[in-house]
């Protein structure tokens, strides 16, 4: 028993600081929906992972997404935004996640490794809209941000 809860506090290296999914209505992105994910930051040393969690069923076409992130610092009015391109899948190896039945799960990094991403503490606000060619984009089920604190040795 002891050495299986040591191995379960050893072999975790993040924290979880938030994580938030929300649902697309019908199943149909349309530009105009913006999901909104808010936390709040204290701890302005430690390093940080960020991750977009995409949902999408089997029919989604094509092998990628663009995405446009924006976000806005604690006390600032300003938002700034960063295009990104999430690949889903290839046609050689299929999608990228996982899978249950015709439904897959991707969570794919904003950032090479933990950074120190959050110099100032308190609430911080991000928007992910879809900039695809497509409008409404189908068979994306959820959009959402999980932010991890990345633990140190």
């Amino acid at each position: 028993m002891l050495i299986t809860i040591c191995t379960i506090f050893v072999s975790c290296n993040t924290l979880d600081v938030y994580e938030k999914n929300t649902s697309v209505p019908g199943y149909l992105w349309h530009y105009n929906f913006q999901p909104g994910f808010d936390f709040t930051i204290t701890d302005t040393a430690a390093f940080y992972n960020i991750f977009i969690v995409l949902r999408h069923t089997d029919a989604y076409k094509k092998n990628n997404i663009w995405l446009n992130i924006g976000t806005q610092l604690p006390g600032n009015s300003m938002v700034r935004y960063q295009r990104v391109d999430l690949q889903l899948g290839n046609d050689a190896k299929g999608w990228e996640g996982t899978g249950m039945d015709d439904i897959w799960e991707v969570r794919k990094p904003l950032t090479n490794g933990p950074v120190q991403f959050f110099k100032k503490p308190g609430q911080y606000h991000f928007t992910v809209a879809q900039i695809m060619r497509e409008n409404p984009l189908p068979d994306v089920i959820s959009v959402g941000l999980r932010v991890e604190k990345a633990i140190t040795k």
